[in-house]
This record gives C-alpha cells, sequence and structure tokens, in this order.
C-alpha cells in the first residue's frame, strides 16, 4: 500500500530499490455501504480518485528523487506542494476505507470511555464532528484525532488533502470526507444528510484499535 525501501547488493556496489505506492483493496464489496453511501460512488471514489492521488504520489516522488540526485534544490521546493496533496490523499483514503463496515455499530471499551472523558458523551461528540463537517467551506476533512501529549481527543478539520498528523500533531482515528466525490451524486448539495448517514456505517472497532495503537 504504501512505498518501501529495499536493499540489493550487486557485486561493487548497494542499489536502493524503491517500490510503488499501490491502491488498497476494500474490506467490502462496493456495494456493501449501500444505502449510505452507493456502489457507484465507492467505486468511482476508489479506482478513479483515490487510484489518482496514488499514480500521481508515485510520479511526484521520483521527480523529486531525480531532482535530489542533481541537487535541484529549486525543483525539489516546487514538488512539495504535489507530494503533500497527493500524499495526504493516499494516506486519508486508506484510513477512511478501514472507517467504515457495513455493520456500522457504537463505541465501546476503552473508546467510548475516552469519548465521554473528552466530550461528555457520544451524542456531544456525534454533534460536533458533523457540525465541523457541514460547515468546513469548501474541500477538505474533519477528523477525531488523538493528542499524544495530553492523552485526550480532539476534533480538527484539514482544508483539501492535507493529512492531519504532519498538519496538526494529532493521530488520525477517524476521518469524514467532505469532498464533492464523496457523496454528489447521491446526496446533490445536501452535505448535512451526508454526514448524518455516514454515522451509521462507521467501524468503531477500527476507531478503537487506532486509538489503543497511539496510545502506545
Amino acid at each position: 500500500m504504501f512505498r518501501t525501501l529495499s536493499q540489493r547488493v550487486w557485486p561493487s556496489r548497494t542499489v536502493l530499490v524503491r517500490e510503488k505506492h499501490t491502491l488498497p483493496d476494500l474490506p467490502y464489496d462496493y456495494n456493501a455501504l449501500e444505502p449510505v453511501i452507493s456502489a457507484e460512488i465507492m467505486q468511482l471514489h476508489h479506482q478513479k480518485h483515490h487510484q489518482t492521488y496514488v499514480t500521481s504520489l508515485n510520479q511526484a516522488e521520483e521527480k523529486f528523487l531525480e531532482a535530489k540526485e542533481k541537487n535541484d534544490l529549486k525543483t525539489m521546493i516546487a514538488l512539495t506542494s504535489q507530494l503533500r496533496f497527493n500524499g495526504g490523499g493516499h494516506i486519508n483514503h486508506s484510513i477512511l476505507w478501514q472507517n467504515f463496515s457495513p455493520k456500522g455499530g457504537e463505541p465501546e471499551g476503552d473508546l467510548l470511555k475516552a469519548i465521554e472523558a473528552n466530550f461528555g458523551s457520544f451524542d456531544t461528540l456525534k454533534n460536533g464532528l458533523s457540525s465541523s463537517a457541514v460547515s468546513l467551506q469548501g474541500s477538505g476533512w474533519t477528523w477525531l484525532g488523538y493528542n499524544k501529549s495530553t492523552n485526550s481527543l480532539a476534533i480538527a478539520t484539514c482544508s483539501n488533502q492535507d493529512p492531519l498528523e504532519p498538519t496538526t500533531g494529532l493521530v488520525p482515528l477517524l476521518g469524514i470526507d467532505v469532498w464533492e466525490h464523496a457523496y454528489y451524486l447521491q446526496y446533490k448539495n445536501v452535505r448535512a444528510d451526508y454526514v448524518k448517514n455516514v454515522f451509521k456505517i462507521i467501524n468503531w472497532k477500527d476507531v478503537a484499535t487506532r486509538l489503543a495503537t497511539a496510545r502506545q
């Protein structure tokens, strides 16, 4: 899913082999989230939009590494916005697919305790996430994140495809994508209905796992 570096040793030198980022498989079928999100939206979102971020990220990385080898600082700086946008798109969507589940449900255990400690109740958290997502101007994401320094949960928004942790320092637990390609074919311009319904398919077990990992 994410690019890695491996070493190959030749008789006279060691060569770093760059493996490209790849589109992750979904853990469910495209129609599994209906009626909340249609199969058409899921297929377009995954195969077209996420794939484009992956392809563009690989291209930008190759150009960046070529510029680095040439010590071409101007080109390296010029490519940083492409790396941030497409890299963020890949990171964000890779989390999003795992944040969804056809089974839905509600938070339990340590996750629920953390939610109640930080927001008072699960309903208060949902209202806060919903308000943030609906009111976000333009394209972007609303997140539930974990602050390692304070051992607390927080709601945050990021514009465009800015990734949460590099942007705010919060570890991403749950993301709500409010780019129009995530909902427009089904909900038109009524973002509020999409945000309300998306809570029916949140994989709170995945969110709980991410919190437990972040706390380690």
